[in-house]
Parts: structure tokens; C-alpha cells; sequence
């Protein structure tokens, strides 16, 4: 592979507080093998543009308040639109103390907030990739779902020359289009939504472009055979980076929603609820699926002990 040698560095800087160790965390529980991984306190990552690779390797730094992403690539061009997706990924533009003041009306999400100040919500690198990948999300753990992205990765995705071990580009839309996807062993239906997302994409190259508002967006994204409003609201709120998308019927949301007896609100109750965290619903979600992760691991330390 070509590459800027030793590579390009640049400061990323946010408006501070950031919970670099929370975000990390959520792109390490759904790094897919061979395209992503967090080394050593850093996110790395293969890319490709116009045909070209490279990778990027993106670390906090905690003195000057913002992210050092290194980022290797043969054409200097594509700088600024790799940066663009960088601070996306890492959501440097949120002004989490607004968006915090807002949430914290709620009781519930006051206690979460004041918990997490700093948290942020990751975006998606890619609109194809990430509605691909809520696919293979659907009804199965974190865990399986990495695995699934991984044998589509070595299915149909790009051979590269990365480096700590990530060797693979995620597979284009034309990819996914043309592969035989039966080596995943998902249910034909799921396997027909990913074909029917990736010729949505080579249809309309749009398709995933943020800007249009979330109704249309979501309204669009449900037009794909196979997409229901979990996995529209999901790449609303990823992908598009709608502020206010909220996949209500998700399961970890409910379980964190439970009220102090365990009952979980059904997903129209949890929806009514969020009217008032709106236009944050987003950042409401992600603080929800924080809790539900630390809860689960409080869970599995005390059934080890």
C-alpha cells in the first residue's frame, strides 16, 4: 500500500468534558476483525477512497484537550473527508454540557449524566457499512454480530496491506450485491436485506447523506425491503447522525429504563417518555445503553464470584 509515510498527525480538539474511555470501550465491544481495533488506548482503522487504502490510528490526548489522529493514506486529497469522518466517528462537535442540561430534567438521566458528563454519540464511518452492520446486529449479541461482520469482511471485502494485524476494507455496496452470502449462515431473509440495502445504495448514492431530517430519513431508510424501525432509527442515529433518532423497541434501552422493581416500559411507554428528551433522544439512548452495558457487567462479575 501507498502511503503518506510516516503518516499525517493532526490535533483534533472538543469542547470538553470527553469520555474518551466510553467511547472507546463502545468501538471495541463492535471492532470488526481485520478492520478495526483498539490497540494500546488507540482506535485503528483500514479506509478506502476512490479505489485507494490506507489506515488511521486515532489516540486522546488528555493535556491539550482533543485527538491525535495519525492518518496513512497514498493521496493527500482525501484528507479532509477522512477528517470529516473522524470527528463523526468521535462526535467532536457535540456540546455535551447542553446537551447534558437538557437530559437531565429527567431524574433518571440526571443520575446518568452526572455519571457520564463527557459522553458522547459514536457516529458510523461509513452509511453502507454501518446499515450492513445493523443488520447483522439484529437479535444476536455484540459479540456474535462482530463475528458476522467479519466473515462478510473476508466474503467479499478488499484484501490490504495494513498494519497491527488489520488486513481488509469493508466490502462496497457492489460487493455485497454481487456476494453469495450463505457462508454466514444467516436466516434468507437477513441474508435478502443485506442484498436489498446494497442495491438501495447503488441506486441512490444519497442514500445515506445526512441532512435530510429525521421523518424523511427514517420514512426512506423503511422503503428497503427488510429494514424495519429499529435498524432505520439505528442508522438515524449513527449514520445520518440525527440527534433525535431513537430505536425505542431496542432491548438494552428497555432493561436500562426499568424502574426500580425491574419492570421494563413496553416501547410505545419508553416513546412517550422520550418525547420530553427531545431533540437529544440520541445522547438519551446513549447514556441508556451505557447503564445497560455497566449493569450487564456488574451482572457477570457477581455470577464469576
Amino acid at each position: 500500500m501507498e502511503s503518506l509515510d510516516p503518516g499525517v498527525t493532526l490535533l483534533l480538539r472538543y469542547r470538553p468534558p470527553y469520555d474518551w474511555a466510553a467511547i472507546l470501550s463502545f468501538l471495541a465491544t463492535r471492532a470488526i476483525p481485520g478492520v478495526e481495533a483498539v490497540i494500546d488506548g488507540a482506535y485503528h482503522r483500514t479506509v478506502a477512497h476512490d479505489g485507494r487504502h490506507g489506515t488511521i490510528r486515532v489516540a486522546h490526548d488528555t493535556a491539550c484537550e482533543g485527538l491525535l489522529a495519525t492518518i496513512r493514506f497514498p493521496s493527500a486529497q482525501w484528507l479532509p473527508a477522512i477528517v470529516a469522518r473522524i470527528r463523526r466517528v468521535f462526535d467532536l462537535a457535540a456540546d455535551v454540557g447542553r446537551i447534558g442540561a437538557h437530559l437531565s430534567a429527567d431524574p433518571v438521566l440526571a443520575e446518568l449524566v452526572a455519571r457520564r458528563p463527557g459522553l458522547r454519540a459514536p457516529g458510523g464511518w461509513d452509511g453502507f457499512e454501518l446499515a450492513i452492520r445493523a443488520v447483522l446486529g439484529q437479535q444476536v449479541t455484540l459479540a456474535a454480530a462482530r463475528g458476522l461482520a467479519g466473515r462478510l469482511v473476508l466474503a467479499c471485502g478488499t484484501t490490504c496491506a495494513g498494519i497491527n494485524g488489520l488486513s481488509r476494507v469493508f466490502p462496497t455496496p457492489m460487493q455485497v450485491a454481487a456476494a453469495d452470502l450463505a457462508s454466514l449462515g444467516m436466516p434468507g431473509a437477513r441474508r435478502a436485506t443485506l442484498h436489498a440495502i446494497a442495491r438501495a445504495a447503488l441506486d441512490d448514492g444519497g442514500l445515506f447523506s445526512p441532512g435530510r431530517g429525521l421523518e424523511e430519513s427514517i420514512a426512506r431508510l423503511r422503503a428497503i425491503p427488510g429494514v424495519g424501525e429499529w435498524t432505520a432509527q439505528y442508522i438515524a442515529l449513527r449514520a445520518l447522525r440525527e440527534t433525535d433518532a431513537f430505536p425505542a423497541s431496542d432491548i438494552g434501552l428497555l432493561r436500562a429504563a426499568a424502574d426500580s422493581g425491574g419492570t421494563r416500559p413496553t416501547p410505545a411507554a419508553l416513546l412517550a417518555r422520550a418525547e420530553a428528551w427531545r431533540p437529544w433522544r440520541a445522547y438519551a439512548a446513549q447514556h441508556l445503553w451505557a447503564a445497560d452495558a455497566e449493569a450487564l457487567a456488574a451482572a457477570r462479575e457477581r455470577s464469576v464470584a
